[in-house]
């Protein structure tokens, strides 16, 4: 899970980030001391900061700076301050991007989604498909949901990365036994309804709930 440090000294703005941001998968934490910013920035170890510019104490590019001096973790500015001047500070700054307030909560996260891709999917072999929370690594077949780790055998692997592949899809169970049967493993329908009921086990086991959905008579579905 990517974690989000929001820097925004306004509590019912930087909330309702936080509790979008939250609803997407992400864990966002909001910065509560502004004097210390950066160390907080250090404690939390964010994957991604989000920077108001007008801050108690010291602005956003002061603590923009000192973050990049030993951090290139992406900042995104956050602030009602976008004449060109600024943008360029905040660029100049250390900053990887700029949304001008009052901003729409839907872009912010498209913004936060590609700067993560554009910084993480090339720097590091992990491959990984995310949905509401939860991690599958493709390199070695596990899911993780709140720091918990499921290791998963080869065919819960198979049925669940099957099912993330297709989110909001029904994936029908011919189609499931279908991806099972790729290494000859022999799969029969009673297989298939054991091996699902011991995953969403250990899906629940790590705090996921209700993320497989069975639909009678069809297959399943993750929404």
């Amino acid at each position: 899970m990517y974690k989000v440090l929001i820097v925004e000294d306004e509590k019912v703005i930087a909330d309702t980030l936080a509790a979008h941001l939250n609803k997407w998968g992400y864990e966002a934490v909001c910065v509560t001391d502004f004097q210390n910013v950066l160390e907080e920035f250090e404690r939390e170890k964010p994957h991604i900061v989000l920077m108001d510019i007008g801050l108690p104490f010291f602005n956003g590019y002061h603590w923009c700076t000192q973050i990049r001096a030993q951090s290139k973790v992406p900042v995104i500015f956050l602030s009602s301050m976008s004449d060109n001047m600024n943008i360029v500070m905040a660029i100049n700054m250390g900053g990887d991007d700029f949304i001008t307030k009052p901003y729409d909560l839907n872009v912010v996260v498209a913004k936060v989604q590609a700067l993560l891709r554009r910084t993480y999917d090339f720097t590091d072999n992990t491959s990984t498909i995310e949905h509401n929370g939860g991690v599958l690594n493709l390199n070695d077949q596990t899911f993780m949901y709140n720091n918990n780790k499921v290791e998963l055998t080869k065919n819960e692997y198979r049925i669940l990365q099957c099912l993330l592949e297709n989110v909001g899809k029904v994936v029908s169970r011919d189609s499931i036994m279908e991806k099972l049967w790729e290494d000859e493993a022999f799969v029969d329908d009673n297989t298939l309804t054991v091996n699902v009921t011991r995953l969403r086990r250990k899906l629940e086991d790590a705090g996921v709930s209700d993320y497989i959905r069975t639909k009678k008579g069809v297959g399943y579905i993750i929404s």
